[in-house]
């Protein structure tokens, strides 16, 4: 598959984009004008940048790769965005339109029990509630107020039934509902997705998307680091934003980092084409594209898990390794990606052999990083002692549980 650069590899570049590889070879902290020249690299020079991305994953988690089993909890497809990139979300009478039941979350989590999996990743429309009378109805006939409460209560219910943790993506959270959610799950995420503000126009990826304001999504993320919870984010590619929109997204996100100390996660996701989306004839980013973000993201964040999914670049994912990334994100042996339904997972035999013929070995992790887990465990209670019962003497996930 060929690899396309971003921009003409005039001269000047090529000088500007050897310059910064050069100061990348001596340690010097990579600043945005390094990174704008870095992603834009010519294939020439990509080689190196590849090189030394690698390396620097090397310097942070030598010889491994992680990844968290998990299943794949749709708690509800119902959503007031309407992105363009989207088939997760429905309206209400919509084929497919479901909210999960109690019953249904416990079955799905105890199943996945059986599988080795340690991670419930909850995920959800934006308080849908809002613009659905239906899903109020929902609500208060499973007996809460809010789609949140929901969440809460079936994060709680999966805590205290089953040995699987937590990790709840709701969309926009006030720092009340941040406490709450902590209190049930070790770690919760939020794409910022992109800091282009520009994406809410007419016509544009979010025109009609309340909670996908950047301005907003970063308040999330920061009153998460205010409380120290565990925090993964990242940033989505091909969505209609520039190679400066994702440096600055990967800048605005390491701004928050450097400030509270609490993202352990950066995501870089690929868009991809789906027949029945208002994208549906957008471009995809290339592999090359993918390649350059996920090396300048593991150079702007030489010390933080970086995180592609594979099933989003099949068949060639085991290329993202070349470009720095120390972790696959979440694989489920029994439910499907609902996010991007059409892309399996690779099963766990083929991503482990896959992963250790360019080098590594694979390790299940839980959804808390090793390094996260003191923030996680420390308020004694339910949570406590189920991280204690799912970690190993490393922090990643106690096989003698999981499999």
């Amino acid at each position: 598959m060929a690899l396309t650069a971003i921009s003409p590899a005039t001269p000047e570049h090529r000088a500007a984009c050897g310059s910064a590889l050069a100061d990348v070879r001596l340690g010097v902290p990579i600043s945005r004008e390094a990174a704008l020249h870095l992603i834009r690299c010519s294939d020439d020079d990509l080689p190196e940048l590849l090189a030394a991305a690698r390396a620097a994953k090397e310097r942070f988690k030598p010889g491994v790769i992680t990844y968290s089993r998990k299943v794949f909890l749709p708690l509800t497809n119902l959503c007031r965005d309407y992105c363009g990139y989207c088939t997760f979300r429905r309206d209400p009478g919509d084929a497919g339109a479901h909210t999960m039941s109690p019953d249904e979350v416990l079955a799905v989590a105890r199943t996945g029990e059986k599988l080795g999996c340690t991670e419930a990743l909850f995920s959800l429309g934006d308080k849908p509630e809002l613009l659905f009378p239906e899903m109020r109805a929902t609500l208060r006939h499973f007996g809460y107020k809010s789609t949140l409460h929901y969440l809460e209560a079936m994060c709680e219910l999966v805590l205290r039934e089953t040995s699987l943790l937590p990790h709840p993506n709701p969309g926009l959270l006030s720092a009340e509902w941040i406490a709450r959610l902590a209190a049930v799950s070790p770690s919760m995420g939020l794409m910022l997705e992109s800091t282009n503000s520009a994406l809410l126009a007419s016509g544009a990826a979010h025109d009609n998307a309340p909670d996908k304001v950047p301005a907003k999504r970063l308040r999330t993320i920061a009153d998460a680091g205010k409380q120290n919870v565990p925090f993964t984010t990242g940033l989505l590619i091909g969505i209609g934003e520039s190679a400066e929109d994702r440096v600055d997204t990967l800048l605005a996100i390491r701004d928050l980092h450097d400030r509270y100390g609490h993202i352990q996660e950066v995501i870089v996701q690929n868009f991809r084409v789906k027949p029945a989306i208002p994208m549906a004839h957008w471009p995809e980013p290339t592999r090359g594209e993918m390649l350059r973000a996920l090396a300048v993201a593991r150079l702007l964040f030489p010390n933080l898990n970086i995180q592609a999914p594979p099933n989003l670049s099949a068949p060639y994912y085991d290329d993202l390794v070349d470009a720095g990334i120390n972790d696959w994100g979440g694989i489920s042996p029994l439910t499907p990606d609902y996010i991007n339904p059409e892309k399996p997972w690779p099963h766990l035999e083929q991503l482990r052999l896959r992963t250790e013929a360019k080098g590594f070995t694979l390790r299940q992790r839980l959804p808390v990083y090793p390094e996260f887990l003191p923030a996680a465990m420390a308020k004694p209670g339910l949570l406590c002692e189920k991280l204690h019962a799912a970690a190993d003497g490393q922090g990643l996930a106690n096989m003698k549980r999981a499999a």
